[in-house]
């Protein structure tokens, strides 16, 4: 098994935290970094839509302004996540790693592994969501929604919202592990009809960390669980380390010319 390197947690701009992932991929396919976990949050506050998304069918822009939000678009699909109180990780590594499934489905379930080690360490009896081939309708542009194949639930609610991407080579998985998910913030971001059916139903299909617990659990812990999780998945201590000189270029150049750009953020 390969060693994998671990950027710890730091909070950056959506645009920032995207053309890091991005940049990441890049040194992965050109082979000089070791496959990677990452750790991060966004400052200020920010909406991230998955890469096939409308955003002016499905965002309201207002409320962004109005709330001082950030938008930035995905390289991944899925659906609308609000980066507010949680953890996001990303794991990039080659596609043909040993062990690693060949279809998303799959390596989802492989790669939950760390996630679902992380909160039995907290605590939490989470689960990863079974496949099925009968879903319930999609009622907003969010990601919270509903679980896909192999994401974390507890109780039958999903805890952690996942996207992946596999381009020449490499997979990108990253996602949002909620600490506390406001639910009425998110809904006022979203465009949707019937306002008081999506608060029903975000009520009914997510949850967060701290509404699990016994107590109040510390960003601290939760880093450390999480840390912890994916240690003992990948059989590897994780030492921490940082971005090389060339991948910090390629993300101020990413963010510059991609990330911060409408021909990218609003190209659907």
């Amino acid at each position: 098994m390969k060693k994998w390197r671990f950027l710890p947690y730091k909070k950056y701009q959506g645009a920032y935290n995207m053309a890091i992932d991005e940049a990441i991929m890049e040194a992965m396919r050109e082979k000089t970094v070791e496959p990677t976990i990452r750790f991060y949050g966004w400052m200020p506050t920010t909406l991230s839509i998955g890469y096939f998304q409308r955003v002016e069918e499905e965002i309201d822009l207002q409320q962004l302004k109005r709330q001082q939000i950030d938008l930035v678009r995905r390289m991944t699909g899925g659906r609308a996540v609000l980066h507010d109180q949680e953890l996001t990780y990303s794991i990039i590594m080659p596609e043909n790693y040993p062990g690693l499934p060949h279809t998303i489905s799959e390596s989802y379930r492989i790669l939950s592994t760390g996630l679902l080690l992380g909160y039995k360490k907290l605590g939490i009896d989470a689960e990863l969501a079974k496949p099925s081939r009968k879903k319930e309708p999609i009622l907003s542009a969010a990601c919270f929604d509903q679980p896909s194949d192999y994401e974390l639930i507890v109780g039958g609610k999903k805890m952690a919202g996942s996207a992946q991407l596999r381009q020449r080579g490499v997979v990108l998985q990253h996602g949002s592990i909620l600490v506390h998910f406001n639910k009425d913030k998110l809904r006022s971001l979203l465009k949707h009809r019937n306002d008081q059916q999506l608060k029903v139903h975000f009520a009914n299909h997510a949850s967060a960390i701290n509404e699990r617990c016994d107590h109040p659990r510390s960003f601290q812990e939760i880093q450390h669980a999480f840390h912890q999780g994916f240690s003992e998945a990948l059989q590897d201590e994780l030492s921490r380390e940082e971005l090389t000189l060339k991948e910090k270029k390629r993300v101020e150049a990413l963010a510059r010319e991609k990330y911060t750009m409408d021909t990218w953020n609003f190209k659907r």
